[in-house]
């Protein structure tokens, strides 16, 4: 027993005795000096335990007694057989604690503290009902858990929130019930921080059928063409049949029914990569006893190294034979694919060394692709080339996208001063229909719309639901900001109708003097009332004004093209609101009719460089047309036309470079090319100048696959054979959700450097490994990762060494009798707290009152003798 102060700072006041002192020595009652010295030692007491008392005096007494909390595993890997088994042992306990308190917490990915435990009218225990030795029942909600929190075991993030729940008062026991197949977290460092004895319980496997895909083993790398082999694992409880199905890519390869026996079966596939960098294969199984699904896939990626491969998406596939004849001569596989074909993932467009865009525009792409070319060409280290067309920069609708980002050339350009000015009108549905995302991504559209019109175009702005609103009036565009903030104002309501917007956009281009005149109508619905819209437009085409519609969603598509026809103009049918700022942006430019200049010229050239410098481009025959861009400031102007516009320009973004020729590379503006001799070497230059590098040779990247990620192991040398030493490295990995994060690479021995990388989400992972010494990169390597599903629903025994190891290493009992838990341990004792404050202040009180009968009571009769 020992006695301690909550509060020693107050301590202090104790001085005041000194007070007390003074007042002794000169006070001026007559009473005995033996009175008077007891009055003051009296008083000094007094002091000294209300100071006491209010220091928190408290007097620390050892107890044995315990508190025990019970972590139940609530994981998908525990059945109810095991949940059953685990209860009925908390019930013995129960009746076996007499009034020890406990808690239950259930636990899977992470503990559930708020079901820890329910006093008997049904409240929340909380530490004052553990106080007052309340007996919990079970918690209601174990058996009411989310899925998605049971798809992992965390016994150790389960520790600290338990212990949390014991008072200082007891002596803490924690009892973790599970199988002990732990797949987040390491139990066992955090229970030798925690110091607390630990018992555990296992809870038996379950007995339930169970057929399983294991995994998929296949080489790191290997080359195109050459066989390997690919080992499919499958896990079974049981002996049966199953169907293994294998597939490369979407494709099935193979089908065959197997026996399964109890354990690992391993069956062989030889399998061969064509034509692909890297190829992911799976694998499915199909059992007639099986209990869960979710576990019958998986999947692994292999790389295959061989020949470069570019991708060549192409508006018009059938005009780009002559590029890709030219690039196979040079040894440069070409894959051709119409604007439908690109790539909607990663995964697929990793598969390139380069991608070049031929006069497509960003209405054929979805924002999600155009953030996938983002991701390949900064964190992948692809390269990117946009040739010129009609449809390709500004005349292509990339203003203010990921492309343009990426690009290393403006959309937005200056006007020359003999260009015709533009007078547009942008005509918007703010019908109710229009709420929400659309209308916010009209509002955007129409401002971008603005900043790509010159100070010497006009721009009228019209809202419309069942009547027509003049947001703008037709003004200088010079006005942006003006303008704009009036576009900012426009709210969706109403119904739809057509007559009083076309009559609005009509009258304000009427009165514009431009020379160009144009209406860009945007709506998501179907008019109000019918009638003869047609000829509406036709007498705006007799004015001298092109007519354009815009029809998102379940729109009147049928009647937009017809409108759109009548006005000589083009029809938009948008499925994605997100398109619509694409969308306006390329009918800016395009009613403009400046952004294509249709002259022979000769390309100049402006920086020379290594890459053409075999090449006599000043001698090759004039090309016909170009888009009109403006280079950005930190790029590599290569080639200009004769009036230094730009025509070749390059610039690295990321760890890819990306390129922008302004010309095209087909029978028209650049059909004087296709004869010329120097037309191959030229372009299989420029390509090879933005593809990815290949891969150094003296690397071997493994990879391992762990419950919670990958161990990355690299291995480099040098051309001679010697190992790369204290080199610095790093990983890229983009998550499936294209998401990012780097994490650096430790040298662990003479030329390996190894990284663990954590994976907590399902799908593919893309790894980029760069290793340089100095300023010199001396290695590049790219590798894939599929993660599949949880590793809580593999088939694995009981995890009997992790439950003995923790008992032993905590001071816990492995596997206890419920009665075992809470019999009280000389070797255990916690300290209890009892606040002495109350004792002290009657303490006090009762000699207060004894002080003032010797301050008011002459016991010493000397006041009686002198009278």
């Amino acid at each position: 027993m020992s006695l301690e102060f909550t509060h020693p700072y107050y301590l202090i006041a104790l001085l005041l005795a000194v007070f007390l002192l003074w007042g002794f020595r000169y006070s001026l009652i007559d009473f005995t000096k033996a009175q008077r010295w007891i009055s003051f030692l009296l008083r000094l007491v007094i002091l000294s335990l209300l100071v006491f008392a209010i220091a928190g005096l408290t007097l620390m007494s050892p107890t044995h007694e315990k508190m025990v909390v019970f972590l139940l595993d609530q994981s998908r890997s525990i059945d109810e057989a095991a949940t059953e088994k685990a209860l009925e042992f908390i019930n013995a306990a129960q009746t076996a604690s007499g009034n020890t308190s406990f808690f239950v917490v259930p636990f899977a990915s992470s503990p559930i503290v708020e079901t820890a435990g329910k006093t008997a009218d049904g409240r929340q225990q909380t530490a004052a009902d553990a106080s007052d030795k309340a007996t919990p029942s079970l918690p209601s909600a174990v058996c009411n858990l989310p899925s998605e929190w049971r798809e992992a075991t965390n016994i150790a993030a389960a520790l600290e929130p338990a212990l949390a729940l014991i008072p200082p008062r007891y002596v803490p026991h924690l009892v973790v019930l599970s199988d002990g197949n732990e797949t987040n977290g390491d139990v066992l460092s955090a229970a030798v921080r925690g110091g607390v004895a630990i018992s555990t319980v296992p809870l038996p496997a379950p007995t339930a059928p169970e057929v399983q895909m294991a995994e998929i083993r296949l080489p790191a790398q290997v080359r195109q063409g050459e066989p390997f082999n690919l080992d499919v694992v499958v896990q079974s409880n049981i002996d049966t049949e199953g169907l293994i199905t294998l597939y490369s890519g979407a494709f099935k390869v193979a089908e065959e029914t197997k026996p399964l026996k109890i354990g690992e079966n391993v069956f062989r596939f030889r399998q061969t990569v064509e034509d692909r960098r890297q190829q992911e294969f799976s694998a499915t199984v199909a059992a007639v006893e099986d209990t869960i699904l979710d576990n019958n896939a998986a999947a692994g990626l292999v790389f295959a190294g061989g020949k470069p491969r570019i991708l060549l998406v192409e508006s018009d596939p059938k005009t780009a034979r002559d590029l890709v004849s030219a690039l196979r001569e040079q040894d440069i596989e070409t894959e051709v694919r119409p604007p439908e074909g690109m790539p909607r993932t990663l995964d697929e467009l990793d598969q390139f060394e380069a991608v070049v865009l031929s006069n497509v525009p960003a209405t054929m792409l979805t924002m999600h692709q155009m953030d996938l070319v983002r991701t390949y060409l900064s964190e992948l280290g692809g390269g990117f080339i946009m040739l010129g067309g009609e449809q390709s920069f500004g005349l292509g609708g990339y203003y203010k996208t990921p492309i343009e980002e990426v690009l290393p050339v403006r959309n937005d350009f200056e006007k020359e001063k003999e260009t015709p000015s533009l007078a547009i009108c942008l005509v918007i549905d703010r019908s109710g229909s229009m709420g929400g995302q659309k209308i916010e991504l009209a509002k955007d559209a129409a401002k971008s719309a603005v900043e790509l019109l010159s100070p010497r175009d006009f721009v009228a702005v019209v809202a419309f639901d069942h009547a027509s609103y003049v947001v703008a009036a037709m003004q200088s565009a010079a006005s942006t900001g003006v303008i704009k903030s009036a576009i900012s104002t426009i709210e969706a309501a109403g119904g739809t109708n057509f007559f009083p917007p076309l009559n609005d956009a009509h009258e304000q281009l009427r009165r514009a003097s431009a020379k160009l005149k144009h209406v860009i109508f945007l709506t998501d619905g179907y008019p109000n009332e019918q009638g003869d819209f047609e000829s509406m437009v036709r007498q705006m085409v007799n004015d001298q004004i092109t007519f354009s519609t815009v029809g998102v969603g379940d729109a009147d598509n049928e009647l937009l093209q017809r409108l759109a026809d009548a006005g000589k103009g083009r029809h938009y049918s948008c499925d994605d609101p997100q398109a619509i700022p694409q969308i306006f942006a390329k009918e800016t430019i395009t009613a403009s009719k400046s952004a294509i200049h249709e002259m022979p010229f000769v390309p100049v050239i402006i920086t020379p460089t290594e890459v053409l410098a075999e090449i006599d481009v000043e001698s090759a025959p004039p090309l016909l047309g170009f888009v009109v861009t403006r280079p950005k400031p930190t790029c590599q102007f290569i080639l200009a036309t004769e009036n230094g516009e730009p025509l070749l320009v390059w610039w690295r973004y990321g760890l890819g470079v990306s390129a922008a020729f302004t010309s095209d590379a087909k029978n028209r503006w650049g059909a004087e090319w296709l004869t010329w001799t120097g037309y191959s070497k030229f372009w299989a230059q420029v390509i090879r100048q933005t593809m990815r590098k290949p891969e150094q040779r003296g690397a071997m990247v493994e990879l391992t696959q762990r419950a919670d990620g990958v161990h990355l192991t690299m291995d480099v040398a040098d051309d001679a054979g010697r190992y790369i030493n204290e080199a610095a490295g790093c990983i890229t990995v983009i998550r499936p959700d294209l998401s990012k994060a780097e994490i650096n690479l430790k040298p662990t021995a003479p030329g390996r450097y190894e990284a663990e990388i954590p994976m907590d989400k399902r799908g593919g992972y893309h790894l980029q490994a760069s290793l340089g010494l100095g300023e010199v990169n001396v290695l590049n390597q790219s590798r894939g990762v599929m993660v599949g599903y949880p590793e809580e629903l593999r088939l694995r025994p009981v995890n009997e060494e992790l439950l003995q190891r923790l008992a032993e290493s905590t001071g816990g009992i492995y596997n206890p009798a419920p009665s075992e838990l809470f019999a009280e341990d000389a070797s255990q004792s916690a300290s209890r707290a009892t606040p002495l404050r109350p004792y002290l202040f009657a303490v006090a009180a009762g000699l207060f009152v004894f002080d003032v009968l010797l301050r008011r009571v002459d016991f010493g009769g000397r006041r009686a003798r002198r009278l």
